[in-house]
């Protein structure tokens, strides 16, 4: 758990001027976006003020909603309504959330990896994650919060159980990284590389560099390569890291750790490398240079942190990729479209193409190229190195959109088109013939070139699960609104995740702070594991073969019976274990589905005395149904009985157990047993009683084909369908083998085309179904809502006679999953 301050202290920490009731108050959480306030109590809101937003403006809404707690550079002006509000008054809100981070960093003494460069800060950060998570208990930055913002939240994640803690710095103007130093406080430091992302802001690239520096000036080692010559000097003559032990790594210079070959095959890059007189070689599932690079400064900090080589080679063959920005999908007219509409620059610009060779699906490649913003040279020069990228890559057609590269049109000796801005090219659109290409989309976000995107991809034959992860952390706000502060929350990925995705909700989750995840098997623990997720899981079905990898991946299994014990007792014999192992107790109390019976809990007891190592973490029950108020009475004697066995337990072990009972529709219905934990399923990704819940999942899919059957055709397999009059048809391409239930056919369910409802006509095929559009004016490629917010998933389960938790269950696999996030 978060450590607790009292905003007095906090108000110390910033020298501020303290107005307010309750000095006493304690602090766990900052805020800084009022839409996603999830405790009331111990929460510290930050009214920031930027060019385009103003903190202050939602104070009094915050207070209506229960918050006490602001750092503010201004009283509000109807202070006298806010009576038993505290405020925290400075000069500057931001420096005030950094002070406090910086203060809460000071309290932990862990070692700590500050990571900055041009590229692959996060990518570096997340793989040094998966190198060093079985040796440390590890503290990162979520996904790239490196900003004067996100840094300060990165570091408040940190709690007394971290070991190891690796957060990115970025920075885009002079004198800001002296402040991300403060918060951060790196005893180790990596330069990944330098560029010219954000150049403009100064004067010359080594200005670039000592800014940068400024993150290690403390640190007691730092990590570069030395084939960044810039970076190899800047460092050099840098007084302040004179006393700085200094590791490099190179491909072609001298150094303790140097590449000595690399051997590329189509999937994987064999490195041989040379240090402290020995040769190395591992095995890297990628190709590109890029990776190549973050792969070394991983390998550099690895062994020197005491990673053993064979250890190493063994992580690193499994090292996963991350999400990228750049994106590929099917475009028009049988095109490959790569989407990389995130930043401009020429390092970037090169990667990308190197993707799109990768990639390369046809001969033909196209660049569509905004100007590039990201650069201190001068414009003549990069446009020289743009066309040169370009010739080296074989590209043969170039469209050029901004003023400043329409200027230099005459440096490309390809096939060109220049357009001021994207609405230009945008009206000029349908002039080109884009047929059987590669197009890379390559722009600056300013150029908005997600319209161009759109324009290019494939409509037809698209059925996608959407995943609102907004919605997600709204509706765990919502939940946490209902329950103490103490309380702990679990909540349920198994399943993959109620169909949505397994660690890409995890990972949300993780960052929101929930205490525990609960999956279903063993397997899926281990994959949240290897995607990085360090939260504590609980696995509620596992099998005695799978309890040699839940120790390994500090996975803690529900036991609900004496053989289970039996075998993880077992499974614990021959282990030297450091530390103690939780498990957790299920009491059987009326679902009779799995767990002891009351009865047995002394007998519990007894066996868990004779093996002090296995530490009881909670116990727990299944509520059969707390969702239906004609059973009140059972489901109380079911909490009654969960409560009599874990205070015998307790007595017994002799130390303290959570106690956790109520699911999803038990914190709605009996919030006075929340206890010490709750466990949270399906109401979180939108499906509940709690009238402010929002539908997290979205299945969609697109015209294929439209036709006019007349009065008497069949429609189908079986010839179920006769059509009772002349009529349009639309056929979807989503069918049972993706999920979507042959009960719903022959006119038991509807879907929704352009904020209407369309019949499901004829037998539901394996990959299409057919749905009646006669009184629809729609057209091939329009999408089709099958549920989400205009056509409820409980209407749908509905239909089937069955809940919502089986349909979402049921979407396929091959259902592409798409995540958004604002």
């Amino acid at each position: 758990m978060i450590k607790k301050y009292s905003i007095l202290e906090l108000n110390e920490v910033v020298e501020g001027v303290f107005s307010g009731v309750n000095a006493e108050a304690g602090i766990r959480h900052l805020l800084l976006d009022s839409r996603k306030l999830a405790y009331v109590d111990n929460t510290l809101f930050f009214a920031l003020k930027g060019l385009h937003h103003d903190g202050h403006r939602f104070i009094k809404e915050l207070y209506e909603r229960g918050l006490r707690n602001f750092v503010v550079t201004r009283l509000p002006e109807n202070r006298f309504l806010l009576e038993d509000a505290n405020f925290i008054i400075v000069k500057d809100s931001l420096k005030a959330l950094q002070q406090i981070a910086a203060y809460h960093k000071k309290q932990f003494s862990l070692p700590t990896i500050g990571i900055t460069g041009s590229n692959g800060k996060t990518i570096v950060k997340e793989w040094l994650n998966q190198l060093l998570n079985e040796d440390y208990e590890i503290v990162r930055s979520p996904k790239s919060y490196n900003s004067q913002v996100g840094v300060p939240l990165s570091v408040w994640q940190i709690n007394e159980d971290h070991e190891l803690a690796i957060f990115e710095a970025g920075i885009s103007q002079v004198g800001e990284m002296g402040a991300l130093e403060a918060i951060i406080q790196p005893t180790i430091g990596l330069f990944t590389n330098i560029g010219h992302a954000h150049g403009r802001n100064f004067e010359a690239q080594k200005t670039k560099v000592d800014e940068k520096l400024k993150l290690f000036y403390n640190c007691d080692k730092l990590y570069y390569c030395l084939d960044h010559k810039i970076i190899h000097e800047r460092i050099q003559k840098t007084p302040e890291l004179k006393d700085t032990q200094l590791i490099g790594w190179s491909r072609y210079n001298e150094s303790e750790l140097r590449v000595e070959q690399l051997h590329k095959s189509r999937n994987y890059t064999e490195i041989t490398v040379a240090y402290k007189g020995e040769k190395l070689k591992f095995m890297i599932p990628f190709t590109d240079d890029a990776s190549v690079e973050n792969v070394m400064h991983c390998i550099a900090i690895a062994l020197d942190l005491g990673v053993r080589p064979s250890q190493l080679e063994h992580r690193l063959e499994k090292l996963a990729p991350l999400a990228m920005r750049l994106e590929l999908k099917e475009g028009v007219n049988n095109c490959a479209i790569i989407n990389d509409s995130y930043s401009s620059d020429l390092e970037s610009l090169q990667i990308a193409l190197e993707f799109m060779s990768q990639q390369q699906l046809y001969e033909k490649k196209t660049v569509i190229l905004s100007d590039l913003l990201q650069s201190a040279r001068k414009p003549v020069e990069v446009y020289e190195d743009v066309a040169m990228l370009l010739k080296r890559n074989n590209v043969q057609q170039l469209i050029g959109i901004g003023e400043e590269i329409s200027s230099f049109k005459e440096l490309f000796p390809l096939e060109c088109h220049f357009f001021n801005d994207t609405e230009e090219f945008l009206n000029n659109f349908s002039k080109f013939e884009f047929r059987e290409e590669n197009i890379l989309v390559k722009g600056a976000r300013k150029f908005a070139f997600e319209h161009i995107s759109q324009l290019l991809e494939r409509k037809a034959h698209q059925t996608v699960l959407e995943i609102d992860l907004n919605a997600l952390v709204h509706n765990l706000n919502v939940y946490r609104s209902k329950i103490h502060e103490d309380t702990k929350v679990m909540v349920m990925v198994k399943a993959f995740s109620y169909g949505s995705g397994s660690f890409e909700i995890a990972n949300v989750l993780q960052f929101h702070r929930v205490d525990y995840l609960g999956v279903a098997f063993a397997d899926e623990g281990v994959e949240l594991r290897k995607a990085g997720i360090a939260l504590p899981i609980m696995v509620m079905n596992p099998d005695e073969s799978s309890f040699d990898s839940m120790v390994r991946y500090k996975l803690e299994p529900e036991i609900y019976n004496f053989r289970a014990l039996e075998h993880f007792e077992n499974a614990l014999k021959y282990k030297k274990l450091k530390k103690n192992v939780k498990v957790h107790i299920k009491i059987d109390t009326g679902m009779h589905r799995l767990g002891f019976d009351p009865t047995q809990v002394t007998d519990i007891i007894a066996r868990l005395k004779d093996h002090p190592k296995i530490i009881v973490q909670s116990v727990f029950t299944h509520l059969a149904a707390s969702d239906e108020p004609q059973h009140q009475d059972f489901t109380l004697s079911q909490i009654n009985q969960l409560e009599s066995s874990a205070k015998e337990l307790m007595d017994g072990l002799g130390y303290k157990i959570d106690r956790h009972v109520l699911n999803s529709s038990g914190i709605e219905n009996y919030p006075e047993h929340q206890f010490e934990m709750v466990r949270l399923g399906i109401g979180i990704y939108g499906v509940g009683g709690f009238d402010n819940l929002l539908p997290v999942s979205t299945l969609r899919t697109t015209i294929s084909q439209i036709r006019s059957i007349n009065k008497g055709e069949s429609l189908g397999y079986g010839r179920k369908f006769i059509a009772p009059k002349q009529m349009k048809v639309a056929t979807l391409p989503i069918g049972y083998a993706d999920g979507l239930n042959r009960k719903l056919g022959n006119g038991n369910s509807s879907l929704v085309v352009n904020g209407k409802k369309a019949n499901i006509i004829g037998d539901v095929c394996m990959d299409m179904c057919f749905i009646d559009i006669s009184e629809h004016q729609v057209q091939e490629g329009d999408d089709v809502i099958i549920f989400g917010a205009e056509n409820s998933l409980e209407q749908l389960a509905e239909a089937i006679g069955t809940i919502p938790y089986e349909v979402l269950t049921s979407i396929s696999r091959r259902v592409k999953r798409i995540y958004y996030q604002e």
